[in-house]
């Protein structure tokens, strides 16, 4: 591990990590890993709910003090986790992609989400809560219960068991060895391994906004991270949020 002091808190169980850091954010100490041994409530991306698998499952979230004032580049940490965690998949020998925004995919199947949330006081900015849940370990029964999305679990990928602790460790580790560089130099820094590892781009697609459903050919990911779309008609959309359906 780095000598970057991370500190850890681990729950029995609890509703949902981000919901639990938020309401003890007073009481965490920046750069904190709150994870959770089960999670009732687990929420992703547009309201969706997360499916706990069960025990051996990594339920976690960050809690990141970075400043007590909101900058954009905060807005691209989601993306950054989603590099990070694509680097430790690979160091267990998968292909992972990724999926505008944050998704991360095992042969064309989702195996993490990742969900941020600001916590302000008035103008003052009291945390960042980056959330993340990876299936590590399941059986195909669970993942099957999954029926908004196809799914999978490292386990059934590697046919072994994952080690939680090595995983989450590694994890961290991965993440918080340039955090330091990126809050200085935002999307720009993980831009080309993030596209690298794209699964949209030169692909009509889909995206479901919360109200809106835009569609076109993916053309590029900007320098701001966003995902820039041509529609049959031309016209150049700039999408700051979304999912591909």
């Amino acid at each position: 591990m780095l000598g970057v002091k991370i500190g850890k808190i681990v729950l029995e169980e609890t509703n949902s990590t981000n919901s639990y850091s938020k309401s003890n954010i007073n009481n965490i100490e920046d750069r904190t890993a709150v994870i959770a041994k089960r999670q009732t409530s687990g929420r992703g991306r547009l309201n969706r709910s997360w499916i706990d698998l069960g025990e051996g499952n990594l339920f976690m979230t960050l809690v990141l003090k970075p400043s007590d004032k909101y900058s954009p580049i905060y807005s691209n940490l989601t993306q950054y986790l989603s590099v990070s965690l694509c680097k430790v998949l690979e160091f267990y020998g998968l292909q992972p992609q990724i999926k505008w925004p944050n998704d991360v995919l095992i042969n064309d199947k989702k195996i993490a989400g990742i969900l941020a949330e600001t916590v302000m006081l008035g103008n003052s900015m009291k945390g960042l809560l980056l959330g993340i849940g990876v299936n590590l370990n399941a059986d195909e029964i669970s993942i099957k219960n999954i029926t908004d999305k196809k799914a999978t679990s490292m386990n059934l990928e590697l046919n072994k068991e994952i080690n939680i602790e090595e995983f989450t460790d590694k994890l961290l580790e991965t993440f918080f060895k340039d955090y330091d560089k990126f809050l200085q130099t935002g999307f720009e820094q993980i831009k080309k391994d993030y596209i690298c590892r794209n699964c949209f781009l030169n692909k009509q697609i889909k995206v479901q906004g919360f109200n809106k459903i835009t569609e076109g050919t993916a053309q590029e990911i900007n320098d701001n991270g966003e995902l820039v779309i041509l529609t049959d008609k031309n016209n150049r959309v700039i999408l700051t949020i979304g999912d591909i359906l």
